[in-house]
C-alpha cells in the first residue's frame, strides 16, 4: 500500500505529463523492489533477521524524507529551469529507484515469515511483484488525474504525502504495530 500511495503521490506530481509509459516504468520498478526485497529476507533467514527488523524502518523514513523533502523544498523555491508547467520529474529513474528501495525495505521481514511458514519462495515473490505492479500503474495514472486538478500544490502535496508515508512506518515500527 505504500508503494501505491507513492505512485498517486508521483502522479499527482506530474499531473496531465504523467504517462502511461511512467505508470508502467513505476509500477515495474516498485513490483521488483516488492519481490526481490521478500526474497532476500527469505534467502538471508535468521542469520539477517535482527538487522533488517533493526533499521528497515529507519531507512524507509530516512529515503522518503530525503526525497519528499525535496519535493517540497522544490515547490517552495522557485527554479530557474523549473515553472508550474514543467515540474521536476518523479519518474526519473535514480528518483523511481530510491522510492523503489524506500517503500519495499520492509518487505525483507516478510520474506523472512514467507521462510517460517515454508511457503514456496519464487509463487511467493512473483505474486507480491506482479499485485504490487498490478496497483502501482493504475494509481499513477489516479494521481495523474488528481494532479490536473491541484496542479498548483501537486509537488507540495506529493512531498507531505512522501513525508507521511516515511512517518507511518516509522510510527508503526517503533510502537510495535507493524
Amino acid at each position: 500500500m505504500d508503494a501505491v500511495a507513492v505512485s498517486i503521490s508521483s502522479g499527482m506530481t506530474r499531473g496531465a505529463k504523467a504517462s502511461w509509459r511512467d505508470a508502467f516504468a513505476m509500477g515495474a520498478v516498485f513490483g521488483a523492489f516488492q519481490a526481490i526485497m521478500p526474497a532476500l529476507g527469505y534467502l538471508g533467514g535468521a542469520y539477517f533477521r535482527d538487522a533488517i527488523e533493526a533499521w528497515d524502518h529507519w531507512l524507509a523514513f530516512g529515503l522518503l524524507l530525503a526525497v519528499g523533502g525535496h519535493m517540497i523544498w522544490e515547490a517552495l523555491h522557485d527554479d530557474p529551469n523549473e515553472t508550474e508547467a514543467n515540474p521536476a520529474n518523479p519518474f526519473a529513474w535514480r528518483r523511481l529507484l530510491v522510492l523503489g528501495v524506500a517503500t519495499s525495505l520492509d518487505a525483507a521481514a516478510v520474506g523472512l515469515t514467507l521462510a517460517l511458514v515454508d511457503l514456496p519462495m519464487l509463487a511467493s515473490v512473483l505474486i507480491i511483484g506482479a499485485v504490487t505492479f498490478a496497483l502501482c500503474v493504475p494509481a499513477v495514472r489516479l494521481g495523474s488525474r488528481l494532479g490536473e486538478r491541484v496542479a498548483h500544490r501537486a509537488e507540495l502535496l506529493g512531498g507531505l504525502v512522501l513525508v507521511l508515508i516515511g512517518t507511518k512506518i516509522l510510527v508503526e515500527h517503533l510502537s510495535g504495530a507493524a
